[in-house]
């Protein structure tokens, strides 16, 4: 992998936890409310998780692991 690729990788890595984060406030801000939507909340976590499992496999691209 050059260079050119790990650097979009990263940022990639960083707009996806990025993202991630904003989900998970709007989420709290929605459940705190009292006014969400259930199903509009059952979406939102399902795309968090999604945003999650693909923040993991950037990682693990990133750094592999070691068998020492």
């Amino acid at each position: 992998m050059d260079s050119e690729e790990l650097e979009e990788l990263q940022h990639a890595l960083a707009r996806l936890k990025q993202e991630h984060r904003d989900l998970d406030s709007a989420i709290n801000a929605l459940e705190d409310s009292g006014y969400g939507n259930q199903l509009e909340l059952r979406r939102m976590k399902k795309k968090k998780l999604l945003l999650k499992d693909e923040i993991s496999r950037i990682e693990d691209t990133l750094l592999p692991d070691i068998i020492a």
